[in-house]
């Protein structure tokens, strides 16, 4: 990892990734065993170039090495797509879990004495669509399969952020069965989207004390309790005290109900159980 000059901008991008942990989990995982070429340190090199440069193939990857500069700057004149494609195919995925685990460590100092008095964290998922062919385990559709990438975001002051936690799950398992891994934060708000809505899970979050806001379906049952009275001019349409949900599937606490529009004149309902 020190042979990237810390002087180039590709090595000031790269650099907060920990040198020697990436080695011992290299020699630890026997990563470049029977490697010649392509050492998991320039397969890395690579891989975050590419995300760097939004590169969408392997094909156009191994056409970036044309570059005199990233030739240097990965100690690699030339690739061929067969050599990435069986590098990447081979390459064990906890080497990626544990840099990242490291990196996000390191924010969380950084960032221990700036935290918002209630800071953001943002849930939600991606679906990464597979060959059925090479990926049976993934079926979701007759004809498809593929993985989610369940992650929790978090939204600092000035606009930072930085992803926090990420578990991937097959494509078939539904948002909401991951609230429970992804929420183990008190001193925050949740944030996430109608997918992980469960009335059952709102209930107990809100016992425990986690504060949540989501998006509410609009064919929602609600009836109101209580509504609060808006100051002038607010671009709130409505703030409301809420039940949710029928006598056959409800939620037991009182939640609250507001009513925004977004940036294309659509009308929003957000239910949270942080009520002051």
């Amino acid at each position: 990892m020190d042979k990237i000059t810390r002087k180039n901008s590709f090595g000031q991008w790269i650099s907060p990734i920990n040198s020697q942990l990436f080695e011992e989990q290299v020699k630890t995982l026997k990563l470049d065993v029977y490697t010649k070429k392509l050492t998991t340190e320039s397969f890395l090199k690579l891989l975050l170039f590419a995300q760097l440069q939004e590169v969408e193939s392997l094909h156009a990857l191994s056409d970036c090495l044309f570059d005199d500069q990233l030739q240097k700057a990965i100690d690699l004149d030339s690739i061929s797509i067969s050599q990435l494609s069986r590098r990447l195919n081979g390459l064990n995925p906890d080497l990626f879990q544990r840099l990242f685990l490291d990196l996000v460590s390191q924010i969380h100092v950084k960032t221990h004495d700036t935290k918002l008095v209630m800071p953001l964290k943002i849930i939600d998922s991606s679906t990464i669509p597979l060959s059925l062919m090479n990926h049976k385990w993934a079926e979701f559709r007759k004809t498809k399969a593929g993985v989610k990438l369940h992650v929790r975001l978090v939204f600092m002051e000035k606009g930072t952020s930085y992803p926090e936690k990420a578990i991937i799950t097959t494509a078939k398992e539904h948002d909401r069965n991951q609230l429970e891994v992804m929420i183990d934060d008190k001193e925050c708000m949740y944030v996430f989207d109608r997918g992980y809505l469960d009335y059952e899970r709102f209930d107990r979050m809100t016992d425990d004390g986690y504060f949540f806001l989501s998006r509410l379906r609009k064919n929602a049952v609600i009836r109101v309790v209580d509504d609060f009275k808006l100051p002038e001019e607010s671009s709130v349409l409505s703030d409301q005290m809420v039940l949710i949900g029928t006598p056959q599937n409800r939620a037991e606490n009182y939640f609250r109900l507001l009513k925004v529009m977004d940036s294309k004149g659509n009308e929003l309902q957000l239910i949270t159980n942080r009520l002051i």
